[in-house]
């Protein structure tokens, strides 16, 4: 991680996807996301929906120097979405303001926003964000808490900030 540089991992939450069953979209939407927003996409997974798979990948992907860490999927309330608890069981604590603002804004769109559990948290040495499996809703979402992102991950990372 150089300078203001933020390097970041992308982790697809999908049991189908990990299958190979159908292609993944919300990956390749977060990370042209990341690239016009300046962020340089380091690392990419498809995982399915489990626990241990999703901490283990979040993990790797701090160590190899991502700051920000971004999954995609396993926020709704199927029987299936576990990607809240896999954070918070790893997480040294939550930003609530970021899962607050994405399901406020989202809720202008879609009235179902208010199922999501999207959330952020800090694991290890970085800012992890849980986005929407639908790859607009995760673009979207990752658009309302952009700004907060570079002195997240700064802070994230120990780098002395000046405010």
């Amino acid at each position: 991680q150089m300078g203001d540089a933020i390097f970041v991992g992308i982790i697809t939450v999908s049991d189908r996807a990990a299958a190979g069953e159908y292609e993944d979209h919300g990956g390749p939407a977060v990370s042209a996301a990341c690239e016009s927003s300046g962020w340089r996409v380091e690392a990419e997974a498809i995982v399915p929906d489990d626990a241990a798979a999703i901490q283990r990948t979040i993990r790797a992907f701090s160590a190899q120097g991502c700051g920000l860490v971004l999954t995609t999927g396993g926020t709704g309330i199927a029987h299936r979405d576990v990607t809240p608890e896999a954070i918070r069981e790893i997480m040294r604590l939550e930003i609530p303001g970021f899962g607050e603002t994405m399901r406020m804004r989202s809720l202008e769109i879609t009235p179902n926003a208010i199922l999501s559990r999207s959330l952020a948290a800090l694991v290890d040495q970085s800012l992890v964000i849980a986005l929407p499996g639908k790859p607009s809703g995760a673009v979207e979402c990752l658009g309302f808490v952009a700004q907060a992102i570079p002195h997240a991950v700064k802070l994230a990372r120990g780098v002395p900030t000046s405010c």
